[in-house]
């Protein structure tokens, strides 16, 4: 009754002025304009949600009207001014300028968002930006993105349409006097205006203005970003310049709960001065991998080598993106914070990693990505990390094996990549990083026949992926150093999917990941202990037998009894303990589940097992608490 009232009051001039009534209606048309944007969305990209309900809705409408307060905040300043300027031609123009610019941008970002989301399973910030202007990926891929979401174009041209006649009908005339009564009614209208459109881009009364992690409480973990929108998103990450740190408790009681100051303990399983070579593979999640699925399997290859392999069926990616996994799997340093490491103010802080540790024992080492070079400024952290030597594209040589989009195809590249292993002095620790299962998923013509295709488009490239990974070890195995050589399968994280199961949290991050060596040194064997991208430095320590004291965020799997991961994402920490995900946010566990189950919708037993949060959560937290200090005081490393 009291809506109704409402709109009737808007829709008579005797109680709102003329102006106030055309800003309603165009503050109206922008949250229009926005739902339609949400349900573009979500009709793209629906598997990754639960289902959506009323919360939902209003949480999202919540949302795009505080977005709304805050970004025509200087638009509704100026239409309020108590001064006769409605009415002048010049300005008129200028206002429409300014609200198209502004209402249109937004629906824009939101677009754009719906067609990358699947890769990142969150709403974009200002790390975007920094993948935009890093390296050249951008320039590359944006052709193929327009051509693949042509209908999103369609979409944004009928909403410009809309938007403009729409806009039409509220630029009327507004008859303006100037009255003293029009100076006095003017004036305490702009101060009430103001003062409601001001609260509301707070958030309401509250000490702290609204932020990305509020919206957690209008929904699960999995539907935040369905009511969040991607202007919101980029606002509340413009100018972070750091990590909140974190204090949680004494320096000595943390101590007991974490320390990342590690020493190895060599294994004496290989022989002294074993090289090492780390496959990090593109976007090769559990889902498409069947000797870890127990499904169909993309990835028949790979699911041989495993079966060979010490391998874990419960490993974790500790991120969503390549950037994300870099720093994990070298430094053991993970990326807790709103953008990813490689992408923060502290990229260049000093950090221990892998190939710094093995040069002071003698190793050499090289990073092979057949990628542009400059793509997410790999070879850049290539150089922080301390390997000798960088090959990508440029290195390759033969741009005729150029996919188009992202670098030289993987059927070409990674049996290069072997043979030219051998021109890196041994022992040597290498890293072999592929492309060619990324978005757009380029299969060269010439391979397709050894490929096969499934439900989704990545199925196909993840099945050319895995055939060019056994085109290298078929060109490894003729080298001298093969032999002789750990090696390590992991992948960088998973891809987006169609399959809700897998676009949930208890699944989202799982990953392969085995050690293998050709003359059977390591016995294989399936385990199901937890592992994640963190613990692959203080692994490979142990197995090469070398003595040093590091700092790491990971645990050796060859010295811990019980395994742990942490994945992070906007806010949220996924922290994997024994059979279960603490769901970890606002300083505090909020919910439990079993990742074990493999069934939705998952159910919340953080009442029931109240126990496991109270001896699970202190450990968490005092890994964020060293995390935030020992980052922001640039001390990830032992002196």
């Amino acid at each position: 009754m009291r809506l109704y009232i409402f709109v009737l009051m808007l829709k008579t001039s005797n109680f709102f002025p003329q102006h106030i009534i055309i800003l309603s209606k165009r503050l109206g048309l922008v949250l229009l304009l926005m739902q339609a944007t949400r349900l573009i969305f979500f009709a793209y990209n629906h598997n990754a949600f639960l289902k959506a309900g009323f919360t939902d809705v209003l949480g999202g409408i919540w949302f795009d009207i505080v977005t709304i307060s805050l970004l025509f905040l200087p638009y509704c300043f100026l239409y309020l001014l108590p001064i006769p300027i409605r009415s002048k031609r010049t300005h008129r123009l200028l206002f429409k300028i300014s609200f198209h610019i502004t209402a249109l941008g937004m629906v824009v970002l939101n677009l754009i968002d719906t067609a990358y989301f699947p890769y990142t399973q969150k709403r974009s910030t200002t790390d975007i930006i920094d993948s935009i202007f890093n390296g050249n990926d951008f320039a590359q891929l944006y052709p193929t993105f327009l051509s693949e979401n042509w209908l999103l174009i369609i979409l944004l041209i009928l909403l410009i349409l809309l938007t403009e006649l729409t806009y039409r009908s509220t630029d009327r005339l507004i008859q303006e006097s100037r009255s003293r009564s029009f100076y006095l009614s003017n004036t305490l209208w702009m101060i009430l205006g103001m003062s409601i459109i001001f609260i509301i881009s707070r958030g309401g009364f509250k000490p702290r203005p609204i932020g990305i992690l509020n919206a957690i409480n209008y929904t699960s973990s999995e539907n935040v970003p369905l009511i969040l929108n991607t202007p919101f998103t980029l606002i509340k990450t413009v100018g972070l310049e750091g990590i909140e740190t974190k204090d949680y408790y004494s320096k000595e009681k943390e101590l007991t709960l974490f320390d990342p100051i590690n020493s190895s303990q060599p294994a004496k399983i290989l022989p002294d001065s074993t090289n090492v070579v780390i496959i990090i593979l593109e976007s090769f999640g559990m889902e498409f991998v069947g000797s870890i699925s127990g499904k169909k399997t993309f990835s028949p290859f790979l699911d041989s080598m495993l079966r060979e392999s010490v391998h874990y069926v419960h490993a974790f990616a500790n991120g969503k993106k390549s950037v994300e996994a870099l720093p994990a799997i070298i430094a053991s340093l993970p990326s807790w914070m709103p953008e990813d490491y490689l992408s923060s103010t502290y990229s260049n802080n000093q950090i221990n990693t892998l190939p710094k540790i093995l040069t002071k024992n003698g190793y050499s080492s090289a990073f092979f990505h057949a990628a542009t070079n400059g793509s997410m400024n790999f070879d850049g952290f290539t150089i922080v990390a301390g390997f000798d030597r960088y090959f990508g594209r440029t290195e390759y040589g033969n741009d005729d094996h150029y996919d188009g989009r992202w670098g030289i195809s993987d059927a070409y590249f990674n049996p290069w990549a072997a043979r030219k292993m051998s021109t890196i002095q041994e022992p040597f620790c290498n890293v072999l990083f592929t492309i060619s299962s990324h978005h757009p998923y380029v299969v060269p013509q010439e391979f397709t026949r050894f490929t096969e295709s499934g439900s989704q488009a990545i199925c196909r490239s993840i099945s050319y992926s895995d055939y060019a990974l056994k085109l290298f070890f078929k060109e490894a195995k003729k080298q001298p150093w093969y032999n002789n050589t750990l090696f390590v399968f992991i992948a960088d994280h998973s891809p987006g999917s169609k399959t809700p199961l897998y676009n949930s949290r208890t699944h989202m991050y799982r990953i392969p990941l085995g050690f293998y060596h050709p003359q059977g040194l390591l016995l294989p064997e399936k385990r199901s202990k937890i592992a994640q991208q963190l613990d692959i430095l203080p692994t490979v320590l142990d197995y090469l037998n070398i003595e040093f004291t590091y700092y790491s965020f990971g645990k050796s799997l060859l010295q811990s009894n019980d395994g742990q991961a942490i994945a992070y994402l906007q806010g949220s920490y996924y922290h994997f303990i024994g059979d279960y995900m603490i769901v970890f946010y606002e300083d505090k566990a909020q919910k439990l589940f079993n990742f074990n189950v493999n069934k939705l919708p998952l159910v919340d037993s953080s009442k029931v097992y109240k126990s496991k949060i109270d001896v699970y959560e202190p450990i968490l937290k005092a890994m964020i608490q060293r995390y935030s200090r020992d980052v922001t005081q640039n001390n990830t490393r032992v002196k």
